[in-house]
Order: C-alpha cells, then structure tokens, then sequence
C-alpha cells in the first residue's frame, strides 16, 4: 500500500509527477531493504557459518573451539552393549619417526629365571621386536664462559696480547646465536609475543626484560638487511610476483595517532628452485608503495582489485593480472543469500568458474608448455561461455546486491582476469599471496600491534626471513641459527649469498 499525502494536487500533471515519485522512493526502499537485508544474512554467515567455501554436509557439526582434544580424539566404547549406529572411522597408518632424528637403543632381556626352559635347556635369541616412542628434552639454558687468556713477557715491558674471541652479531650482549634463534622462532614462527617469551626465561631464572628483548630483535633485523637486499634482487626476476597487504597498527607512529592504520606488504615470487618472500611495513596504503617496492620489475604481477595497484599496472613492462578466488568469493556471498534450497544465478556463475579450476588441476602436475596448449583448448571455451552470460544478465540485476556486485566485479577486471591463459605458467589466483602473509596474520592476533615504526620494521624483515627459508625447505631454527653464527664474519657479496636459504643444503636443528 501507498500511504497517499494530504492535500493532493488539483493539477493531473503535478498530481502525476508526484505518484510517480511515491513508486520511485517506494522501489528504491524496497532496494534498500534487500541490501541490508543481504549485508544482514552475510554478516551472520561470517560470525557464526562455516569460513570455508566449499560446500559441506549440513549435517557435520561445527568443530568445538574450546575442546579441541575432545573433538578431535577418537571416541571410546565404554558400554559394548550399546547399539553400533555408524562403523567406526578406520585409523590411518602412522607415519614412521623422521630418519634424522637421533636414537637411544634401549634393549629389554628377559629376567634370568625366564631364560631356562622347560625343557632345562637355555633359551637363546632368535630375533626381536622393534617399536620407537617419541621422547621431548625440555628447554635446557646453561651459559657459555668466554675465557680469553692474556699472555705477557716477563723479561721486557711489551704490551700483554689477549686472545681473540669469535665475532659477536650484537658486541657485549649476553645473547648468543641461539638465543637470537630461538627468540626469533618463537615470536616469528610460533606466533609468541616477547612479554610471553620473557616469561619462559623467568621459569628458568632468567630475568630479560622485554624491552631487551625487543632490542635485539631490532638489532638482528638490522644485521640481516644485506640477505633481504639479495633476496629482493632475487624476486625481481621472477616472470611472475604475487602481491598483497593487511592492516597493522602501531602505537608510537610520529604524527599519528595510536588508532592508526598501517600496512603490511607483501610480495612473493623468485625463481622456481628459489622462493622468495618479502614483507614490507609502510604507513601508507597508496599505489606509490607497490611502485616503489616493484621499482625495475618487468613481467606479471597477481593483484585482487584494490586500486593502489593501477599505477603499477599502468607501467608498460607490468602485465596485471587479476584473480579468480576473489571472484569466486562473491558469487560465493551471492549465493549464501539465495532463497534456501533454490539455484539460483550465482550458481550458474559457479559452476563455470568452478570448470575452469577443475582444468587447472587436470593439468597441475603437467608443464608449462601442456598447461598452456590445455588452457587454449579448455578454459578458453568455458571463458567466452561465462562473459557471453555476463553480457547477458548484467542488465538484469541490480548493481546494488550481492549478485549485482559480483556479476560487476566479472566485468570490470575480466581483461585482467582472463589473461592468465596467455601462458602456462601464469597463476589463476593470487592464493600464494594469501598463503604468504597468513602467518603474519596469525601472529598479529596474538600480538596485536608494535610499538614503533623500528619493530614494525623489524617485523617485516624478519617475517621475510623465515618464511623465504620455510618456502626453501629449511627449518626456521636451524637456518636462523646458522646464519646468526656466520653473519658477524661476513665481508663480501658471496658470503652473504652463502647464506640465503636456497644456497644452504637443509640444516638439521639439532
């Protein structure tokens, strides 16, 4: 019903004019009701739905967060009597303990009195069993006692010499190699703030504040520039660089208040055998970041839409591409909102994008040359298929809704979208980007910002550490502690790039 005004009009054209109105604002609240209606079934879908994508049986329980060994552990049979409803869930064979790992034998004899038989004869051994337990030797601290002699002459007054002792990363600090590594495992790898990591030293008696903490991370992200310097030359030649941000706060920014928000960027690509992977802190989210991290680059760069890259785009040697997952992503919303148990067109829109990822695993082990001959012959069918119903329905739907917002998402970046078939070794998606900067975001929950513009620094340097040495096979330890131990002596370009991940063969931790 429309609710008529008092004191129409006598006039039939302005009586006209105004009815008409009336049914345009009443179309345009109607608009504005799915809209929020929408925004209100997607926002309940992300607090309380599953996150992922794909489509599961609606009947599997959600994962408690709370119990996670109750859930996860296999359910006993307490009562045998009880009514089997299901088979139970067959184990899977137990992977063997690593190779590597070192071994303590310990052998089991019989007592004496069971080694004579029954027979009055001595038993003897005629084989074994062999089963290995996983042991754990806690944290051990001791301290290291550097003694450096110094040696005189008695029969003249020459100066005394004093031993020499190994080159320090950080001169008259307690903190030696492994303590730096371990410091940033922890705080890098394992996501622990340093207030906790103080904590663990305290247990054992160690009192290290966290501002020395804090320090020496700073301090090793600083010895640590020239490997970045040579890992950042190493992601300029890659054919393609994968680029993403998220947000970081950092209370102590000069100029800024401490609710402000800066940026974590970062940028993975490299050679095949030599994976790179580079974070960098930036107060500004603006397109002349990524243009100066990229300064030289020529090839392809993987970006979802965010405008702050269109100036890089722009560049003549950098080819854009855009990515998939970001628009499967919002048909994926359209459809969350669809009426229950109806297809609608987002799944339409689903099912060729889901075609075209189907032929990128058809052809994930091939090379590049099949993968490129199998794109043309496949997804470029399945491609022209999907923007010929993009050209057909956009005129039909609203922009404002999430299947309009979806269907425009498609068309607006499709040129960047489709050119991934151009060669077969172009990425559909930028999920290795994704990939890349989740540990940072994993991280940022537990310690939730900086503190200075130096650690927020410090973190983006160290961050692109141990996940270039993780993407090369090594163990975070391990290659950190090593190169802590060798980069005090380090004087040339080829010790440095001795150093890098992918020049080091894998270092055990031990």
């Amino acid at each position: 019903m429309i609710s008529m005004p008092k004191n129409l009009p006598d006039d039939p054209a302005r009586l006209k004019q105004l009815l008409e109105q009336m049914l345009l604002e009443r179309e345009s609240n109607k608009g504005r009701i799915v809209h929020l209606e929408e925004e209100n079934a997607l926002l309940r879908q992300r607090l309380f739905g599953r996150k992922s994508e794909q489509t599961a049986d609606p009947a599997t329980p959600q994962l408690a967060l709370f119990n996670e060994a109750e859930s996860i552990a296999e359910p006993v049979d307490e009562d045998a009597e009880e009514e089997v409803v299901a088979p139970a869930k067959r184990r899977g064979k137990r992977k063997p303990l690593p190779a590597e790992l070192p071994r303590i034998e310990v052998i089991h004899e019989l007592p004496e009195h069971e080694l004579t038989c029954v027979c009055g004869c001595r038993k003897h051994a005629i084989g074994e069993e062999v089963s290995e337990q996983l042991e754990i030797v806690p944290m051990q601290i001791r301290v290291i006692k550097h003694v450096r002699k110094v040696y005189g002459c008695r029969n003249c007054e020459t100066a005394p010499v004093t031993a020499d002792k190994p080159a320090q990363l950080i001169e008259k600090s307690m903190a030696s190699p492994s303590v730096l590594a371990m410091l940033l495992t922890t705080k890098y790898v394992d996501g622990l703030p340093l207030h906790r990591f103080e904590k663990v030293l305290g247990r054992h008696g160690i009192d290290i504040p966290r501002q020395t903490l804090a320090r020496w991370v700073i301090q090793c992200g600083e010895h640590f520039q020239p490997l970045l310097n040579l890992m950042r030359d190493n992601l300029l030649v890659s054919r393609v660089i994968h680029c993403d941000e998220t947000r970081v706060q950092v209370l102590k920014e000069p100029d800024r208040e401490p609710s402000s928000q800066s940026w974590m960027w970062v940028q993975t690509g490299g050679l095949p055998d030599k994976p790179v992977i580079l974070f960098d802190y930036s107060t500004s989210r603006a397109q002349e970041v990524p243009t100066r991290l990229l300064d030289g680059y020529r090839g392809y760069v993987m970006t979802d839409d965010y405008a702050g890259y269109n100036a890089l785009g722009a560049r003549p040697e950098v080819e854009r591409l855009g990515c998939w997952a970001h628009a499967r992503r919002k048909f994926v919303e359209a459809q969350k909102v669809q009426p229950k148990g109806k297809t609608g067109r987002a799944d339409i829109a689903l099912n060729l994008i889901n075609k075209l990822y189907g032929i990128e695993r058809d052809f994930k082990a091939s090379g590049d040359a099949e993968r490129k001959t199998g794109r043309r012959e496949q997804s470029l069918p399945v491609l022209t298929q999907l923007k010929s119903w993009i050209e057909k329905t956009q005129p039909q739907v609203t922009a404002q809704n999430a299947l309009g917002k979806a269907i425009s998402y498609l068309a607006s970046n499709w040129s960047k979208l489709e050119r991934y078939v151009e060669e077969g070794y172009l990425p559909i998606d930028n999920n290795a980007a994704e990939r890349a900067i989740r540990p940072f975001v994993i991280g940022r929950k537990n310690w939730l910002f900086s503190d200075t513009p130096k650690g927020a620094t410090a973190s983006a340097q160290l961050y692109s550490l141990v996940e270039t040495a993780k993407a090369n096979g090594q163990e975070p330890y391990a290659w950190l502690h090593h190169a802590l131990e060798r980069l005090p002596t380090a004087a040339s370009v080829e010790d440095y790039e001795a150093l890098l991940p992918w020049n080091c063969s894998p270092i055990s931790p031990g």
